[in-house]
């Protein structure tokens, strides 16, 4: 539990004896490259414990700073996201830092400088284009940005821009080419020109370039001559949020609708009634008027349900573009560009074309996975002197290899979800007991058992409280036939071994 930091210290008239597992006083003091090793593993569990998404939406960004006595200090770059950690997070992320540091009783917050905000920011993984190094040859000089083109970004207060994210470091596969056709088409239309596709929506799972190409649209478009302002939902909240309490709403709407092209990404974060009621007003008064919107999800309109609808409608009446998972040729195509990008600052990496080509069939995910993989190699080369092996790859990446095995399933697990499902005890169904309504449930659980399992008769029927093989083969013959006939149990039965198989 979090204590005030104003809390007088614990005023007990004699010492209570310390557990053996909480740090000594003198052990309180952190440094910082111990606190930020023990932080690197926290993250490790928070992002297992609250998914990719939130991590990289709240944690992402969040650094170590010190942990003196019974308090922990992170920084992170933004008073919203600050005020947000501490109102819904502050409690789990103390409870993961305990795990690596006891004596924590207390969490503190602060905001970086603004000597550290004006630093480069790390750019945003979520691309399929090089982010290893220095871009691929021959996008150089397109990547090198004019400095108004970043004043101007900065002056209409925008997240911040990667240089490395264009079109020419986009890497296009069947997958991606409607997306990014579109947000080409996007990027190279110039002031007065008719809008085509108003709104363009793009959805896509994390790592697969949705950012890259948003990014992208906001560099092109500022080279035609046009006010762009690229926004996560974050920005957009936390200006939306600043305004209101400032009394500066009008100016801030004024702000936004003055502009040519409005680009949102990661939609999915916006929050709270009235902050959504204004993005819909926003971009209803930008479409009226014959600007462009580019808005990114991490899924279509339809499923964002925390949305309101008038929202979701808007969004679904524009240009809807899907990016799918990666092909495995456009995989390998990235890994080669990397390995590229790599030699810029380690000329003697090297990756075997069999290897990348393991990796490129292995690893299927997204593009996040990719750069992990060959980060690991760049890792195993650079520091233990040894050269690139498929041996060493495939120790590397073996937990970014997802399993093809299909899920195996348990006769305890079908004897539970059976008697959940329709509102009986387990107990019921391993008994002697010949009711109805735990009669079928245990024919049911039987005929499961032996379809989704490689368990024999006599086994299927000593789990189900030690009865005889033939009393198995009658459940599981007297529920196919029913299921013949009956459309209804037959769809019971489906929505069973989806919920097993999940």
């Amino acid at each position: 539990m979090l204590k005030n930091s104003d809390s007088p210290p614990d005023s007990s008239s004699e010492p209570q004896p310390r557990p053996a597992h909480v740090d000594s006083p003198a052990e309180t003091i952190i440094s910082a490259s111990t606190g930020k090793t023990r932080w690197a593993r926290v993250s490790q569990r928070l992002r297992a414990e609250v998914g990719e998404d939130i991590f990289l939406s709240w944690f992402a960004r969040m650094d170590f700073e010190e942990a003196t006595g019974d308090a922990v200090r992170f920084s992170v770059p933004t008073r919203f996201l600050k005020s947000w950690i501490l109102a819904h997070y502050a409690e789990r992320v103390l409870a993961c830092w305990k795990t690596e540091n006891a004596a924590a009783q207390r969490l503190e917050l602060v905001v970086r400088s603004a000597a550290i905000r004006s630093m480069p920011t790390k750019p945003k993984c979520d691309t399929v284009g090089v982010t290893l190094g220095e871009p691929r040859q021959g996008a150089m000089t397109d990547l090198r940005r004019p400095p108004q083109q970043i004043a101007q970004s900065e002056a209409l207060g925008g997240s911040p821009l990667d240089p490395r994210l264009s079109f020419e470091t986009f890497f296009v596969g069947r997958s991606n080419t409607l997306a990014y056709a579109s947000a080409r088409q996007v990027a190279q239309a110039h002031r007065g020109d008719a809008v085509m596709f108003n709104p363009l929506y793009i959805h896509a799972g994390v790592g697969l370039g949705k950012t890259h190409l948003l990014q992208a649209i906001a560099w092109s478009g500022a080279a035609h001559d046009r006010k762009i302002l690229y926004l996560t939902a974050e920005k957009f909240m936390y200006g939306f949020v600043s305004a209101i309490r400032t009394q500066t709403a009008l100016a801030f709407k004024e702000s936004l609708r003055g502009i040519d092209v409005l680009v949102i990404d990661d939609l999915q974060f916006l929050q709270g009634k009235s902050t959504q009621a204004e993005f819909c007003h926003t971009i209803n008064a930008l479409i009226d008027s014959g600007r462009q919107v580019v808005v990114a999800g991490d899924r279509p309109p339809s499923d964002l349900e925390s949305l309101e609808d008038r929202v979701r409608s808007r969004l679904a009446g524009g240009l809807v573009v899907e990016i799918g998972a990666l092909g495995e040729e456009l995989r390998l195509e990235i890994l080669k560009a990397r390995v590229g990008a790599a030699r810029t600052h380690h000329a003697g990496f090297d990756v075997p074309s069999p290897v990348l080509a393991f990796v490129a069939h292995t690893v299927t995910q997204n593009g996040r996975d990719l750069d992990g993989a060959l980060n690991r190699l760049l890792a195993h080369n650079k520091l233990t002197g040894q050269p690139v092996t498929m041996e060493m790859a495939e120790l590397a990446v073996r937990d970014l290899v997802r399993s093809t095995e299909p899920k195996r399933i348990k006769i305890e697990d079908i004897q539970r979800t059976v008697a959940r499902h329709f509102n009986v005890s387990r107990s019921d169904m391993l008994s002697s007991r010949r009711t109805a309504n735990v009669v079928r449930p245990r024919q049911i659980a039987m005929y499961l058992a032996k379809t989704l399992t490689l368990r024999s008769l006599p086994e299927i029927g000593r789990r189900f409280g030690g009865r005889d093989h033939t009393t198995v083969l009658h459940a599981v013959r007297k529920i196919e036939a029913l299921s013949d006939k009956d459309q209804r149990l037959a769809e019971e039965i489906e929505v069973l071994k989806r919920m097993l198989m999940e």
